[in-house]
């Protein structure tokens, strides 16, 4: 049952039909926009912002402080709304409502905080300052598996600086977004500022985003090949973008990790999202003296793992999102276990339903192998040996993707070599998760530009304006 706030966006006819991946019922059909409707909301967008921008920092802040109120009043329908459309277990639906309203209410801060200067003068009469301004009208274009939290992320920030925002949720998952929409009009955000863009168009309307000479920044949460694709279009206006692209993170126990904690961690980053996270361990490499010990304790827990619809209590591992995801994991475990990997536990469907997979370990797999090589976003575990830290480094950088890494050590110097040697750009270190409002979050390599979250996420909404005074001599 949809809340009522949600009803004006549903429709019989030109709509976009939204699946609960556990079962593959319509839950919603939600009605799609034409291009010259988006035309028109981002003229009214950016109309509003202008106005917007003139508003006091401390004006935006309460707002957004009432919209953090609002999510977080409501967070168990939207938890409900979250896993009906994306499939992941209730429990974790309630976490990300909770991380989605910490970029609300971080940034709310934040935009009372985008300090100019002053510079030194280099002569005499002259005063040299800078201030910050908002960048203007943005887009956003996010993906299912966190469909609040991707769209808090970037809309906050945009919000706090003074910007207006449109954002394209993927068509899997429309229903969190206007949702948020909603809230967010409910707390006194002017109408037109912040707009959700449904389409069964996305390459179109990624397009428009990119050539429409009123927005003037673009962030984009999603594959690697769509990010290029997007960074070229954007080139022909100049557009500052954000890119948070494709991850391979590997997930390193070394030979004096306390393995206990490094298991724990493994299974918290491996298996939230049934393993459809940019964040989540792809490969987890094992020092060769420790396999054995780490597996006699991983294989236990994958086994207790609780398949099943995400609404059903229990539920520790929901569906993958689609039949195309199902139909990626199944080709490459295929495709390992040919090439020599064997399988531990799992390895085939979940006679839960046709879009679940079994929480699934190989062993023996090699860095050559296209499963350490590929963004698996499934419950699969591929374990790697390695018998020095050089190798062990060597293996996880040698990848075109730099998001995040895990590395497990109690040795400080060691911690500190890999954790400068580790190309990616975010790293735990003897931890398993990493993501939160106060820290910035992005990669390096072909997994993307710029930083979300933290102090920096608010810079990418602003401009530095130089200001040069004359006259001043007495």
């Amino acid at each position: 049952m949809l809340p009522d706030y949600l009803s004006m966006f549903l429709a019989d006819h030109d709509c976009l039909s939204v699946e609960n991946p556990a079962t593959g019922e319509v839950v919603a059909k939600v009605a799609i926009h034409t291009l010259p409707q988006i035309y028109a909301m981002i003229d009214k967008a950016t109309s509003q912002g202008r106005a917007w921008a003139a508003w006091t920092a401390r004006d935006r802040a309460t707002v957004l402080k009432r919209w953090h109120s609002l999510i977080m009043d409501r967070k168990e329908e939207l938890a409900a709304i979250c896993t009906m459309e994306c499939g992941k277990p209730f429990a974790e639906s309630l976490g990300e409502i909770a991380y989605a309203a910490s970029f609300v209410e971080w940034f709310a801060e934040e935009g009372k905080r985008t300090y100019g200067e002053t510079i030194p003068t280099f002569a005499q009469g002259k005063r040299v300052l800078t201030f910050k301004q908002p960048v203007g009208t943005c887009a956003a274009i996010t993906p299912w598996n966190f469909p609040l939290a991707m769209i808090t992320r970037k809309v906050a920030p945009a919000l706090a600086a003074g910007c207006a925002m449109l954002v394209k949720p993927a068509e899997a998952t429309p229903l969190s977004a206007l949702a948020l929409e909603s809230l967010a009009v409910e707390a006194g955000l002017p109408q037109g500022l912040f707009r959700i863009v449904c389409t069964e168009d996305p390459v179109s309307v990624g397009k428009l985003f990119c050539e429409h000479p009123q927005i003037r920044k673009l962030s984009f949460t999603g594959s690697t090949a769509v990010g290029k694709t997007l960074l070229a279009q954007a080139a022909g206006t100049v557009k500052r973008v954000s890119m948070e692209l494709g991850g391979n993170a590997p997930f390193i126990i070394f030979d004096d990790a306390d393995i206990d904690a490094a298991v724990e961690g493994f299974m918290l980053s491996k298996f939230r999202n049934a393993g459809q996270t940019c964040v989540c361990a792809n490969r987890l490499l094992v020092h060769d003296s420790i396999r054995e010990a780490v597996l006699e304790r991983l294989l236990p827990l994958v086994r207790k793992l609780k398949v099943g619809p995400g609404n059903v209590q229990q539920t520790q591992v929901g569906p993958l999102i689609n039949r195309y995801a199902v139909q990626k994991v199944v080709a490459l475990v295929r495709d390992a276990v040919e090439q020599g990997a064997i399988v531990l536990e799992g390895g085939g469907l979940h006679p839960a339903g046709p879009q679940f997979f079994q929480p699934t370990v190989l062993d023996c797999v090699t860095a050559g192998m296209t499963i350490a090589n590929t963004e698996i976003f499934g419950p699969v575990v591929s374990v790697i040996s390695f018998k020095t830290e050089e190798e062990a480094l060597r293996i996880a950088n040698s990848t075109p993707y730099g998001l995040a890494a895990y590395f497990y050590s109690r040795d400080i110097g060691r911690i500190w070599r890999v954790m400068e040697g580790l190309e990616y750009g975010m790293v735990a270190v003897n931890e398993g998760a990493l993501s939160t409002e106060v820290a910035p979050f992005g990669g390096v390599k072909e997994s993307g530009l710029g930083r979300e979250g933290s102090h920096y996420g608010i810079e990418e909404y602003l401009e530095v304006k130089y200001s040069l005074i004359g006259g001043l001599a007495a």
